[in-house]
């Protein structure tokens, strides 16, 4: 997937079950390391908590690439799964989950557990604010001063936007492009060119 939703903000949310108090944090977290580093400052923000179960997904909403889940000493099944669980259908992508759980006394019981898990996440979830995030490439391009007009014209309608700029015996343009528009872009751009122009993806 090109393009997906991805958390805009980390937004918190708090519920009480059977005295056990559950503070329920979600964010973004765009690679394995920054789920980890975030988790970590959950843990030391709520240092007397009993429990701090979390889950992430890294990528697009749905992937199982890049995930990881803990129950951290919960009954097995009863954290981290059901965390990952509602984290896994949300329509959003790089997604890290923690809930922190200041036990109140009362066992809850594995569907108690699960429920009380979940339902910090899903409303977590509810109340959070999106932005699109767009995987992008690097293209260098260079043509004929005579086609410079058209050429930036079809740059703009196809969302590419110019990072550098040189002039020479010819036109120099280093831009940035949503991936999934790139062969679109080389073909507007040969077409309008009449294929006099050099177009180079970035590795």
């Amino acid at each position: 997937m090109a393009r997906y939703r991805v958390p805009a903000e980390a937004r918190r949310v708090e519920h009480e079950v059977s005295g056990s108090r559950f503070i329920t944090t979600v964010a973004r977290a765009s690679s394995a390391e920054e789920a980890r580093d975030f988790i970590a400052k959950q843990r030391e923000e709520f240092d007397g908590a009993t429990h701090t179960c979390w889950a992430y997904l890294v990528g697009p909403p749905g992937s199982t690439a890049i995930i990881g889940l803990s129950d951290d000493g919960e009954p097995h099944g009863t954290a981290g799964r059901p965390i990952f669980e509602v984290i896994s259908h949300a329509p959003v992508g790089d997604l890290v989950a923690a809930v922190t759980r200041y036990f109140g006394g009362t066992l809850l019981g594995k569907g108690g557990l699960v429920r009380a898990y979940s339902q910090g996440v899903v409303e977590a979830l509810s109340l959070l604010k999106t932005v699109e995030k767009v995987r992008l490439v690097r293209v260098a391009i260079e043509l004929e001063y005579a086609h410079m007009s058209r050429v930036r014209k079809l740059l703009a309608s196809h969302e590419a936007t110019i990072v550098e700029e040189q002039h020479g015996t010819t036109v120099g343009y280093t831009v940035t492009v949503p991936e999934h528009r790139v062969d679109e872009l080389r073909r507007a751009l040969t077409d309008a060119t009449a294929g006099d122009l050099l177009f180079d993806v970035a590795e």
